[in-house]
C-alpha cells in the first residue's frame, strides 16, 4: 500500500478519497485553486499545495502544476477522482513517466475506451451488443443519410470523443439531418477539440443502466449489481438507485458478463463503469465506458459494503483482489440524490450564492458526501454539484421513504438546489412503481412549472442568450421558505 498520495481534484470527491486514506493510514496531499483556498478538502488533507488560478484551465487541468505538487511533497501516486484529468491518457502517461503511479487504468486502456467509436469496435469483437450504427466516425453527409435510411429514424448523432450530452443530436426525420450533423460536429469541436461524430439508432424512452467493474493486474475481473441512472436532465444524472426495478437476475448476469468480456478484451485495470441502454423489450445496448470512478459509486458501496476507493488503491499498488464474484452479494436497496446548485424551476440553470444556514440529515443508513459548510460559496467556475445524499433501506419502498424523509431534513439557505426536484421524483407514481425512463423530466417534471411561468422562462432565456448573460435573471422572487431554503 502507498504511504502518501496526491488527490488531483476538489470538493466532495477529494473528501471522499481522503476518508478512505485516513482509515488505511495513507497520507494525503490536496491541491487547491484560489477559489478553493477555504475548501474542506484543503483542511482535511495532511498537506495542501496551492496551484493558483480560479478556473479549471488555470488550476486543476494544468498537468504540470499537479505533477509539480506531487513531486515536491513526495507523493507516490495520484488519484484523479472524476472529471478534470481523470480520463486523460496524456496525464496518466505523464504521471508514470514522472515515476509515480496513476490510480486508474493504463494510458492505453483510457485511449482505447475513451474514444466511443473505438469502444464500439471493441464491443463488436467481444460480442457485446450495441445499437445499430457505425463503429467509425462518419465522413460525409451522404454517408450519414444512407446509414440513417438503413437503420430507420429516429437516429442519434454523438461526439466520438465526448460525453455529458455535448455533441449529441437526436434526429427524427431526414429534413433535419444536415443541420443536426453540422450542429453536432460544431459543438464537438468546441467542447473536445475533435469534430468526429458517429451515428446510431436512437432507442426511444430507454432505461439508463450501468455496471460497475473492478479489474486487477492479475487477471481478475469482477462486476457489481447494476445502477439505474435514468433520472436525468440534459443527459446528466440527478438520481441513481440500485438495484434497478427493470432488471431481472438473468438480465443482471447477462449484462455483468458482457461488461466483463469487454473489460478483459481491453486489458483494463482498476475501477470502471460500462453504461448501457435498456429498451422496453428487455434488450440492452452498450453505450460507453467511463474509465474512472463514478459520481454515483456510493450507491454500489451502500448495497454491497465494498469500499471502491480502497479497492482502487489496492489494485494500483499491485495487490490482487481479495474478493471473488461470489462475494459480491447485494443487500437491500440504495438511492443517491445529487444536490446540485441549480434552479429546478428555471430549466435546471446553475445558481450561485453563499451558504448562510446548513443542516444535513443524519441517522442510520444515511450518508452525506458533501463539501458544504456555512460560508461555502458556489460560483460559476466549477460543476454545480455540491453534495450527494445516499440512503439505504431493507427494500426499495423503505429506501424511497427514508430518502424523502432525509430530503425533508436537508436545509440549505443561500442558493437554489435540486432538492425539490429529487423529492418530487421520489414521490411520483412513475418512480414509486418503477416504471420510468430517461424521458422522466420531459414527461413529468415540465408539467410542474405553471404555463405562464413557462412563457416567462422562455422569454428570460431568449433575452439572456441575446444579451450574452452568464446566468439568467430570476423570473420571480419569493419569500417562501420552500424556495429560499431550497426545500
Amino acid at each position: 500500500m502507498f504511504s502518501k498520495i496526491l488527490i488531483a481534484n476538489r470538493g466532495e470527491i477529494a473528501l471522499r478519497i481522503i476518508r478512505t486514506c485516513k482509515r488505511l493510514g495513507v497520507k494525503t496531499v490536496a491541491v487547491y485553486s484560489d477559489a478553493d483556498m477555504h475548501g474542506l478538502h484543503v483542511k482535511e488533507a495532511d498537506e495542501a499545495v496551492a496551484i493558483g488560478g480560479f478556473t479549471p484551465r488555470e488550476s486543476y487541468l494544468v498537468m504540470d502544476k499537479i505533477l509539480s505538487a506531487a513531486q515536491q511533497t513526495g507523493a507516490e501516486a495520484i488519484h484523479p477522482g472524476y472529471g478534470f484529468l481523470s480520463e486523460k491518457e496524456e496525464f496518466a502517461q505523464k504521471v508514470i513517466d514522472a515515476g509515480m503511479v496513476f490510480i486508474g487504468p493504463t494510458p492505453k486502456a483510457i485511449e482505447m475506451l475513451g474514444d466511443k467509436t473505438a469502444a464500439r469496435a471493441l464491443a463488436k469483437t467481444a460480442d457485446v451488443p450495441f445499437a445499430d450504427g457505425t463503429t467509425d466516425a462518419v465522413q460525409s453527409y451522404e454517408q450519414v443519410r444512407e446509414i440513417a435510411e438503413r437503420i430507420t429514424y429516429p437516429v442519434i448523432l454523438k461526439a466520438a470523443a465526448g460525453g455529458g450530452g455535448k455533441g449529441m443530436r437526436v434526429v427524427e426525420r431526414e429534413e433535419d439531418l444536415a443541420d443536426a450533423l453540422r450542429s453536432a460536429q460544431g459543438e464537438a469541436l468546441t467542447a473536445f477539440n475533435d469534430d468526429r461524430v458517429f451515428i446510431e439508432k436512437y432507442i426511444v424512452q430507454p432505461r439508463h443502466i450501468e455496471i460497475q467493474i473492478l479489474a486487477d493486474t492479475h487477471g481478475t475481473v469482477l462486476y457489481f449489481p447494476e445502477r439505474e441512472c435514468s433520472i436525468q436532465r440534459r443527459h446528466q444524472k440527478v438520481i441513481e438507485e440500485s438495484p434497478s426495478s427493470a432488471v431481472t437476475p438473468e438480465l443482471r448476469k447477462a449484462m455483468g458478463e458482457a461488461a466483463a468480456r469487454l473489460v478483459k478484451a481491453s486489458h483494463y485495470t482498476n475501477a470502471g463503469t460500462l453504461e448501457f441502454l435498456l429498451d422496453k423489450h428487455g434488450k440492452f445496448y452498450f453505450m460507453e465506458v467511463n474509465t474512472r470512478l463514478q459520481v454515483e459509486h456510493p450507491v454500489t458501496e451502500a448495497l454491497t459494503g465494498v469500499d471502491l476507493v480502497e479497492q482502487q488503491l489496492r489494485i494500483a499498488a499491485g495487490e490482487k483482489l481479495a474478493l471473488t464474484q461470489e462475494d459480491i452479494k447485494p443487500k437491500g436497496h440504495a438511492i443517491e440524490c445529487r444536490i446540485c446548485v441549480e434552479d429546478v424551476y428555471n430549466d435546471f440553470f446553475p445558481d450561485s450564492g453563499t451558504v448562510s444556514f446548513m443542516h444535513l440529515p443524519e441517522g442510520d443508513h444515511i450518508r452525506n458526501d458533501a463539501a458544504l459548510y456555512q460560508g461555502f460559496e458556489s460560483g460559476i467556475h466549477y460543476d454545480s454539484m455540491a453534495a450527494k445524499l445516499i440512503v439505504w433501506g431493507e427494500n426499495r419502498t423503505e429506501a424511497i421513504d427514508r430518502t424523502i424523509a432525509a430530503l425533508d431534513e436537508y436545509h440549505l439557505a443561500g442558493f437554489n438546489t435540486t432538492i425539490p426536484f429529487c423529492r418530487f421524483t421520489l414521490n411520483s407514481e412513475p418512480f414509486r412503481s418503477g416504471h420510468y425512463s430517461t424521458a422522466f423530466v420531459a414527461e413529468q417534471w415540465r408539467n410542474q412549472v405553471p404555463e405562464h411561468l413557462q412563457v416567462l422562462l422562455a422569454a428570460s432565456a431568449a433575452y439572456a442568450h441575446a444579451q450574452g448573460l452568464e446566468r439568467r435573471v430570476p423570473v420571480w422572487q419569493s419569500t417562501s421558505t420552500w424556495v429560499t431554503s431550497s426545500r
